[in-house]
């Protein structure tokens, strides 16, 4: 354990931003394997912070190869209590125009057979996860967004993420059956995320960056590569200025979340029980509830 709160998780324009200093690698094994890439520690005006590039440094890892529960766990061997992921989205809503920033309040899951619990192998929990992103976290984004006042900025302050399997976009038949579910953004990786630092306690928020409309858009080319990638990186110094603002308001007012919590009710193998093996595996998650 360190006494690093605040984990970021998302891509290289993050970590290699100005204001990052005292920057060093950190190797971290977990019970679950190895995450995405070394973990990235620095300084954020004085505060210290984590960052875990997804995808591997060099984006070797598709949206399913992604090491989620090695990275949520690496994080909270970290110390992490407050956990930012920084992601890429395609917009099935006009009014949410790529280059727009949106904090996401639900998710609806279109993932196949992804790894999303630490749970399983003879210990067995049930998380509350009826609001799967901390709304204190979420609004410490907004505010930070709104404090720094920026015109290029447009903030969507709520909505859903489809969460789909991926690695190709979708089909202009599914993604008008996204914009009939509901959905506001569709991404490949953030529920499996948020799923986990529930389990983990740790409090999780979104910060989606808009790339462009997905392919439901008749006045706009379907999407590609080259597209996103070139919105991502414009995407990626606001990123980093709301980024920044956020890690210096949970600094300067710490809060506790109800995902600090999150276990408390939720484990329903009887500790006698349990396997041993896996109980042992868990003991980092569930130690404060099962001796």
């Amino acid at each position: 354990m360190t006494d690093i709160k605040i984990g970021i998780i998302g891509g290289s324009g993050l970590y290699k931003m100005e204001a990052l200093q005292n920057v060093a690698e950190v190797q971290v094994q977990t019970p679950f394997g190895d995450p995405s890439d070394a973990l990235i520690t620095g300084e954020i005006d004085g505060v210290k912070v984590v960052f875990i590039p997804r995808h591997g440094r060099n984006h070797h890892l598709t949206p399913s190869e992604v090491p989620y529960r090695a990275n949520v766990h690496a994080m909270k061997q970290m110390g992490v209590e407050y956990l930012i992921s920084a992601s890429a989205v395609g917009s099935l809503r006009a009014e949410v125009k790529p280059l727009d920033l949106v904090l996401p309040d639900q998710f609806i899951d279109r993932t196949k057979g992804r790894a999303a619990s630490f749970f399983g192998e003879g210990v067995v929990a049930h998380i509350s996860f009826g609001d799967p992103i901390c709304p204190q976290l979420q609004q410490v984004l907004a505010d930070s967004i709104d404090a720094l006042n920026l015109p290029e900025i447009t903030c969507h302050k709520n909505g859903t993420y489809i969460c789909m399997e991926g690695p190709a976009f979708s089909t202009k038949a599914e993604s008008n059956m996204y914009r009939q579910l509901g959905g506001t953004i569709i991404g490949m990786t953030n529920l499996p995320e948020a799923k986990l630092a529930r389990e983990a306690e740790i409090a999780y928020a979104t910060l989606a960056l808009s790339t462009d409309y997905d392919c439901w858009h008749p006045d706009h080319d379907s999407v590609t590569v080259e597209m996103v990638i070139a919105n991502l990186g414009k995407n990626a110094v606001n990123a980093q200025r709301v980024i920044q603002e956020t890690v210096k308001r949970i600094a300067a007012k710490p809060f506790e979340s109800i995902a600090h919590s999150a276990l408390q009710y939720a484990i329903i193998t009887p500790p006698a029980g349990m396997n041993p093996t896996t109980k042992e595996k868990l003991s980092l998650l569930i130690g404060k509830y099962v001796k």
